[in-house]
């Protein structure tokens, strides 16, 4: 037999070179799909904000385990001023719904966890951005100062009670990763908070002219949530180890 060591040493170090990268990385679920819920609290055109209640549910794609792409529906109440407190006696209550597309990106897609504890456990952190609208039905509004006010009667303060408005959810949150008995990455606890700035008037139903009225900003809500994730669908690998 005519042994060539040159030869034999490539194909040994090809094979190792091999080994070595099928044990640095891992495999990993293409969508998640998650519920959750939590308060809210609104900036708006009125004096002063209030809490409000937030529901939502998400599907995502995961083109890594730690970058995403996905739908987040939510449904809740938003709320606002006071007929007895607020300068103008307004207050309101809007029964919301709005649909965003979002993307987020982790820490784990950075940074070597692999080694450092601390690290490891914080690689789920993360930050996103969407676009999306909210649907505005204002259930509960004070129209005209009641008669208590030092201007009773005045109004309507102008505004509609049903509107739809553009969204741009801004996220910070962090996932907590939980493996299946089979050692993949099978459900999440998310902990997150949420500015979702609006554009249009429609959030609190009042659309007043700024040259009278507080009016010369974004009406906002943030939301603070907290909620479970599953993983499925088929599966990819990764380049790092999970």
């Amino acid at each position: 037999m005519n042994f060539k060591p040159l030869k034999f040493s490539v194909l040994l170090i090809a094979f190792l070179l091999l080994v070595s990268f099928s044990y640095a990385q891992s495999n990993y679920f293409k969508f998640s799909g998650g519920i959750g819920l939590g308060p809210n609290y609104s900036f708006t055109d009125v004096y002063k904000g209030k809490r409000g209640f937030t529901t939502y549910g998400t599907l995502d794609y995961h083109i890594t385990p730690f970058v995403t792409a996905g739908l987040e529906a939510q449904f809740g109440s938003i709320r606002g001023g006071s007929i007895t407190d607020d300068r103008y006696n307004r207050q309101f209550t809007n029964h919301y719904a709005s649909i965003s597309a979002n993307a987020k990106i982790m820490l784990g897609e950075f940074v070597d966890y692999d080694k450092n504890d601390f690290l490891y456990n914080i690689r789920g952190l993360y930050g996103g951005l969407g676009i999306g609208v909210v649907n505005n039905n204002i259930v509960d509004i004070v129209r005209f100062r009641p008669s208590y006010s030092d201007d009773p009667g005045f109004g309507p303060f102008p505004g509609r009670d049903k509107s739809l408005n553009l969204l741009v959810p801004i996220n910070l949150g962090i996932n907590f990763f939980i493996n299946d008995d089979y050692g993949y990455m099978r459900y999440v606890i998310n902990v997150n908070a949420q500015s979702n700035v609006t554009f249009g008037e429609g959030l609190d139903g009042y659309n007043d002219p700024p040259s009278k009225y507080r009016n010369d900003a974004p009406d906002i809500f943030n939301t603070y949530t907290i909620g479970v994730k599953y993983f499925f669908g088929s599966i990819r690998s990764y380049r790092k180890t999970l």
